[in-house]
């Protein structure tokens, strides 16, 4: 214990270089493509574009075009993805005190899911804020299948963690079942299966700033008000009966993180497909660095799940040109044995 404290680091300290990662990350990948762009470039056409004209351009007036409608809104709707997903397996894993949770883990992705083959099944045409019918009945999906799983597990007004976790795992089973139906059975489906499965496996696809201003507003919020909850998610981690002595409000404040984590994984979906592994292995790596406490823990762990999707998002792009492979494959394949490293590293250790 004395050794793993050792190596921990000030959280002011971590969220400065994560930070500091962070925005490499954005500049390395904003300036990778078939169109090379240099990352001091990039930083002065931004402050051009925030400040007015500073800096005398050194640029082509097509590069500024490429990195402002192509580059810019793709890495940052990585990054937004990569905290969303990064943030809600924090929230889970501390409500649920299992090393396994993951954004997930309440049946979300079986939701989504069928809510993203419906969306591809019925093939409508109207769009809201930028976003088309598949990512945002993915969404209502994902929130649908979160409030099913709390209702069929709330028993006398309380919602015990381990009924939570079996009827999230029902409600995926079904779910992800009744996709497979679908595939199957509807011909007008099957025409675009490699859509459709491209969308299962995860890719960033933002085409418009609107979509990066509506996610932005519900992950900040939601990352903000699991952060409130920071103490309640360190006294759940004692159990529920020694947070109630702590005085902490369990019942509601379960509810809480359940709604927020939810919000988080299904703007995230909105955005990206189900993307795996992100909310997994952000917040076990991050654990290992800042401890548990949640006050460091929560945000750290969204820059590292941020810069660790903006990077898995471009090797998906460079890899295989001009082919894309679809990201949620790159962040298994990288993170998978780096994780798998770690726990054997840390398995004396190791601590939720």
């Amino acid at each position: 214990m004395a050794a793993r404290a050792a190596r921990r680091r000030p959280g002011p300290l971590v969220l400065g270089g994560l930070s500091v990662l962070l925005v490499a990350s954005l500049l390395f990948a904003a300036a990778f493509g078939a169109v090379q762009l240099r990352p001091d470039d990039l930083v002065r056409m931004t402050l051009n574009h925030l400040f007015g004209p500073r800096f005398e351009p050194t640029w082509r007036p097509q590069d500024e075009a490429i990195f402002f409608a192509i580059r810019l809104p793709r890495v940052a709707g990585a990054a937004i993805v990569g905290a969303a997903l990064a943030s809600a397996g924090v929230l889970f894993q501390g409500l649920l005190r299992n090393p396994l949770a993951d954004p997930y883990a309440l049946g979300v992705s079986g939701g989504a899911a069928l809510g993203g083959a419906l969306g591809f099944l019925l093939s409508l045409s109207f769009t809201f804020l930028g976003f088309s019918p598949v990512p945002i009945l993915a969404f209502a999906g994902a929130l649908i299948a979160m409030s099913l799983v709390y209702t069929l597990a709330r028993v006398g007004g309380r919602a015990p963690i381990v009924t939570l976790l079996l009827a999230g795992f029902a409600v995926s089973a079904i779910m992800g079942y009744a996709v497979s139906f679908l595939l199957i059975l509807n011909d007008r489906l099957q025409l675009n299966l490699p859509r459709v499965y491209g969308w299962l496996l995860g890719g960033i696809s933002v085409t418009q700033w609107s979509q990066l201003g509506l996610a932005l507003i519900m992950v900040g919020v939601a990352l903000g008000g699991g952060w409130l909850l920071r103490h309640s998610l360190d006294a759940l981690s004692l159990g529920e009966e020694s947070a109630q002595q702590l005085g902490i409000a369990v019942e509601s404040d379960k509810r809480l993180v359940i709604v927020l984590g939810s919000i988080l994984t299904g703007a995230a979906v909105a955005l990206g497909g189900l993307i795996g592994f992100v909310g997994l292995f952000a917040p076990h790596v991050t654990r290992t660095i800042v401890g548990p406490r949640h006050t460091w823990l929560l945000p750290a762990a969204a820059l590292v799940g941020a810069a660790f999707l903006v990077l898995a998002d471009l090797l998906a792009r460079a890899i295989l040109p001009p082919t894309e492979v679809p990201v949620g494959i790159l962040t298994a394949f990288v993170g998978g044995p780096f994780f798998l490293w770690l726990l054997r590293r840390e398995r004396r250790e190791y601590r939720l």
